[in-house]
């Protein structure tokens, strides 16, 4: 591309560096597409993990929720084995990254 192709081909020199441009602008195309693409999987992903946390805390609270209505465990010792199991993992940080 540039003055040499076009002072040595003139015209056919100037088409060629138009050609080599739609080239590298049609080559960006299909990289942008494909970043679309995979930000469009990502987001999809992020929507169904965003759904399966959901439904697991539905689930959770309800079970919490019977186990204290049946009597089965208290506030207070779920509250004590939730920050046992906390600290389990070497930090105490709301998280698990333990084994089960």
């Amino acid at each position: 591309m540039g003055w040499g192709r076009m002072l040595l081909l003139g015209n056919l020199g100037q088409q060629l560096d138009i050609n080599d441009t739609q080239a590298a602008l049609s080559q960006i195309d299909a990289q942008l597409d494909q970043i679309g693409r995979s930000d469009q999987d990502l987001s999809r992903r992020i929507q169904q993990l965003t759904a399966e946390n959901q439904e697991l805390k539905l689930y959770l609270a309800a079970v919490v929720r019977l186990l204290a209505a049946k009597n089965i465990v208290t506030d207070a010792e779920l509250r004590a084995i939730v920050d046992a199991i906390d600290r389990s993992d070497g930090a105490a940080d709301g998280k698990f990254t333990g084994k089960l």
